[in-house]
């Protein structure tokens, strides 16, 4: 039987409560700031491109809760593996596996809420649009069918997201990883650059 630790408990009580302060600041702070910039483009754009970027902010909804469900149901073993023969991006899906609890709490929570609420108010952007250029008997139709709308590509499309994310999950996985990889990749690319 272990030994209960108090001073570890303590240690990582303030760890989880410093993530989830973290996860709350971060939220409210890039929430606030795609809301402002989606609003602003949404308003001086036409109708069509309005639903474009309403349908993209669904999908980065839908990718990342891919993302999040495929880093908590992918197997870390294949990976050892890759990470011997050097594959580049391994060692970046070991460590998203090993953080999988954080990582899908940032994938499904925080970016998929975001996404959630963000696509609500350019919806509504979107039926204030329709209705300025319409005139209807029964203005909330056009509001109610919008959020409708939302909802069933954002429900359907996760629905659909989950059950890719499972049955393909190591791939998903190995995939964030090399696009990890990629990108840590870059800085050193300029550093290399700038010495020459």
């Amino acid at each position: 039987m272990s030994k209960f630790d108090p001073a570890a408990a303590k240690k990582e009580r303030n760890k989880t409560i410093r993530w989830v302060v973290t996860i709350f600041f971060v939220t409210i702070l890039v929430s606030g700031i795609i809301s402002l910039v989606s609003d602003a483009v949404m308003s001086v754009s036409g109708i069509v491109v309005a639903f474009l970027i309403l349908m993209f902010i669904i999908l980065v909804g839908i990718v990342f809760d891919i993302i999040g469900v495929a880093v908590t149901s992918a197997d870390e073993k294949p990976f050892h593996s890759m990470a011997a023969r050097k594959v580049p991006g391994a060692q970046n899906a070991i460590k998203l596996l090993r953080n999988a609890e954080r990582v899908s709490s940032i994938c499904n929570d925080v970016v998929g809420d975001i996404c959630g609420v963000v696509s609500g108010s350019a919806s509504a952007t979107i039926a204030a649009q329709v209705l300025a250029q319409t005139s209807l008997s029964w203005p909330q139709l056009i509001t109610l069918l919008m959020s409708a709308l939302v909802a069933g590509f954002t429900v359907g499309g996760k629905a659909i997201g989950k059950t890719f994310a499972v049955n393909s999950s190591t791939t998903i996985v190995s995939f964030v990883g090399k696009v990890l990889y990629t990108l840590q990749g870059i800085p050193r690319s300029f550093g290399k650059k700038k010495k020459k």
